[in-house]
């Protein structure tokens, strides 16, 4: 079995997460919300609301001027943090301000590496320990650039979570789990964020594939709008991310309450799965 969990007592927030809710027989509900979105005001006060709206893990989007796997609403997203003022240093203190009154709920930070390169891995990982990350997420290394960002995050027990997607194939999947930990993330879709809808009768067979091969829990994401989705994806995997239609909620203007309302109705829908 590939892919690393956690060590022995070192446990770290998102194997404890998902250790707690295996003995309540819950699946996790994963949400995304872009770092800064609309305003680091805002932001913060919507990331400080989500575990009291159902949030077992918070996905902190590290925006990019050039967004290659996200589709237009994580763009403008982007677009509108990056507008705000955002930067690396920022999305550090909004963790570590979070940090200050939960120290429990794991964040992941995803995002692209130009940014952390830029910063410096060294200096950002021991920038994001110190802040309180616990895993990242960054779509453009692949497996074979693991010695960049990938091998030095472990060291210094920083989950690295990997996306498989539809074409993972058999021959590819043991490149993908090998350094992974924390939990595999499926792509439920081919494409970017927000272009199609998943369904649980594609996806189950494609997370079974993958947990054959790891003791990694596997998180589904891409195309989960609502409540019934995220309990029908979440039904067939260890639980489920929800991305693009908060993010869409927040583009629209909406209210904190009224966001966190229906990030509440979507993390329902995976907890009774």
């Amino acid at each position: 079995m590939q892919g690393r969990i956690g060590k022995g007592d070192d446990m770290g927030r998102i194997a404890e997460c998902f250790a707690r809710l295996r003995t309540e027989n819950r699946k996790a509900f994963v949400s995304y919300i872009m770092g800064g979105d609309p305003d680091v005001e805002t932001s913060l006060e919507i990331m400080r609301g989500l575990p009291g709206a159902g949030v077992d893990i918070i996905e902190l989007g590290l925006p990019f001027t050039d967004p290659m796997a996200d589709g237009e609403t994580i763009q403008l997203a982007g677009q509108r943090a990056l507008e705000g003022g955002m930067t690396l240093n920022r999305l550090l203190e909004m963790v570590r301000v979070f940090r200050k009154d939960d120290d429990t709920t794991p964040i992941v930070v995803m995002g692209y590496y130009n940014p952390i390169y830029s910063h410096g891995v060294d200096r950002f990982l021991d920038d994001a320990k110190a802040a309180g990350i616990d895993g990242l997420i960054v779509v453009d290394l692949p497996p074979e650039e693991d010695d960049e960002l990938c091998l030095p995050a472990l060291a210094k027990g920083i989950d690295f979570i990997r996306l498989a997607t539809p074409t993972t194939d058999d021959a590819r999947l043991p490149k993908v789990l090998q350094n992974t930990s924390g939990f595999v993330y499926y792509v439920s879709i081919t494409g970017i964020t927000g272009a199609a809808a998943a369904q649980s009768t594609e996806v189950g067979p494609e997370v079974a594939r993958i947990k054959a091969k790891t003791d990694l829990p596997v998180i589904v994401g891409f195309g989960i709008r609502t409540p019934d989705a995220a309990a029908e994806i979440a039904s067939v995997a260890d639980g489920c991310v929800v991305g693009s239609a908060i993010v869409g909620e927040l583009g629209k203007g909406r209210p904190v309450d009224e966001v966190l309302e229906f990030v509440s109705g979507l993390a329902g829908g995976a907890h009774r799965a």
